[in-house]
């Protein structure tokens, strides 16, 4: 004798609107690409860790900060101007118009050529356009300003991401049109990024004492590096792997793909390390597999399984001389230049020769890699000449580079006030002392974690009280 079940309410104009205007969506697809979007924003936490891993003790919250900022700054940008600018479709073959600004237009909509609702596409590129601005901060660690950095990312997100964006993906753009093939943002993200990263790092200048002190070149915190590099690759899962923009073969090839030529490369590094130096480290084997995730991105949906094999161990072949190039001018103290710019570029090379459809592999001919070749060579052009006019702009307006005092002493303490490593108010005074257990005040005197046992007071006699701030130019 249960009551009757309330009849169903009537749906308002706009719910109903909502469910007419989303026919033909799909649930897989949906599930599929929001959890590629967690995936994506996750890589750039991981790039900080791998970042932070690899830079002196003194310096570790500042460089990973660079990549928590952008996570902010680039988000906010690109809902109001950078997604319009990257996707609108009315502005032409260079740039797309403001049709999208604030992210209007997308409610209640697919998009185009996807089952999936407009709003989320554009979240999931958004996760790119975070990590994108983030990798450029490899090179110009412990020297740049934050807030320097926070204004180029800035108006770098504007002129440079957006427009490249559109090229190669938005509606009508030019690289798009000519044909070339760019399935995750080899060219879109990495080439333009890394070769933005050169040309700020050449303009900076380099580090103070760069290549004088081999210790304080040498990684502070390798497994910092190792869980970095295991949650890009985690990460790249969705990278890749969602840029199918659907729950399909095409994801799943991408993602078979994403892996194998990952591993082939970290095999590949493994093995030329141990040619070069008689042994294999841990952040060269992280290192080659982050080369290798590379490599594979603007192909992954298009090669096959044995064609992201032999990419995996080629390019790594071919990119791993350039991590021994240096110049006493240019300092790119993270690598982000070979790891990222030319290993996209070998990647998208490889693309033409080993792509199904059209490479030349597969009797494709020349015509795509030159496509490919001409799309990698008028970005880098592109993103370098933008870069060097954003970085004088700026510096008539801001210092860019920190002052020397601070470099010497660290970026954490003297710009953020915070320090990574601290015993009793003490920092490490090199960037293995932390395990060493040594450590000094921020400016005073050393202090001896064993002498301090031995004597049996927990703090040294002779730390002064810290006091430092940042420079009256700010952080």
């Amino acid at each position: 004798n249960s009551a009757a079940p309330e009849p169903p309410r009537p749906r308002s104009s706009s719910t109903c609107s909502s469910a007419m205007a989303l026919d033909g969506v799909s649930p897989a697809d949906i599930a599929w690409v929001l959890t590629s979007s967690a995936l994506v924003l996750l890589m750039t936490p991981g790039l900080a860790f791998f970042y932070g891993g690899l830079v002196q003790g003194a310096n570790v919250l500042n460089t990973m900060m660079m990549s928590i900022i952008s996570m902010g700054v680039m988000a906010v940008l690109w809902l109001f101007v950078g997604f319009s600018l990257a996707f609108g479709s009315g502005g032409g073959a260079f740039i797309g118009d403001l049709g999208y600004i604030g992210l209007s237009g997308l409610e209640s909509v697919l998009w185009p050529e996807t089952k999936l609702p407009a709003m989320l596409f554009a979240t999931f590129q958004m996760t790119f356009a975070i990590i994108a601005s983030a990798i450029i901060s490899g090179a110009i660690a412990e020297r740049m300003r934050f807030s320097a950095f926070v204004c180029f990312i800035c108006l770098w997100s504007v002129l440079v991401y957006a427009p490249v964006c559109h090229w190669t993906w938005g509606p009508g753009g030019w690289i798009d049109e000519l044909g070339a093939k760019d399935f995750a943002g080899g060219i879109v993200v990495h080439e333009s990024t890394a070769v933005s990263a050169l040309v700020l790092a050449g303009l900076l200048g380099p580090r103070l004492r760069c290549g004088q002190r081999e210790q304080e070149d040498q990684p502070h915190n390798v497994p910092f590096a190792i869980l970095g590099a295991a949650l890009l690759w985690f990460g790249w899962s969705g990278f890749n792997g969602g840029s199918a923009l659907a729950a399909d073969e095409t994801a799943v090839l991408a993602l078979v793909n994403t892996y194998t030529t990952a591993a082939a490369s970290l095999v590949m590094w493994a093995l030329l390390e141990r040619l070069q130096h008689k042994r294999s480290s841990a952040t060269g084997m992280v290192t080659g597999a982050v080369v290798g995730l590379v490599i594979i991105t603007p192909a992954a949906g298009y090669v096959s399984p044995l064609g992201a094999l032999v990419m995996g161990f080629g390019g790594c072949a071919l990119v791993y001389p350039t991590f021994q190039l240096s110049h006493r001018r240019v300092d790119d103290n993270l690598d982000a230049f070979p790891c990222h710019g030319v290993a996209s570029f070998v990647g998208a090379c490889l693309t033409g020769v080993f792509a199904k459809d059209g490479g030349l592999f597969y009797g494709g001919g020349l015509r795509l890699l030159g496509v490919e070749v001409l799309a990698a060579v008028a970005t880098a052009v592109y993103a370098a000449t933008v870069t060097a006019a954003i970085f004088f702009l700026l510096s008539r307006f801001m210092r860019m580079r920190v002052h020397e005092h601070d470099e010497s002493v660290g970026l954490d303490n003297a710009c953020h006030g915070e320090m990574a490593y601290g015993m009793n108010g003490a920092t490490p005074i090199s960037p293995f002392e932390h395990t060493q257990g040594t450590f000094k005040s921020a400016g005073a005197a050393q202090c001896s974690v064993a002498s301090v046992v031995e004597s049996g007071n927990e703090d040294c006699a002779d730390l002064e009280a810290q006091s430092t701030s940042c420079s009256t130019d700010g952080a």
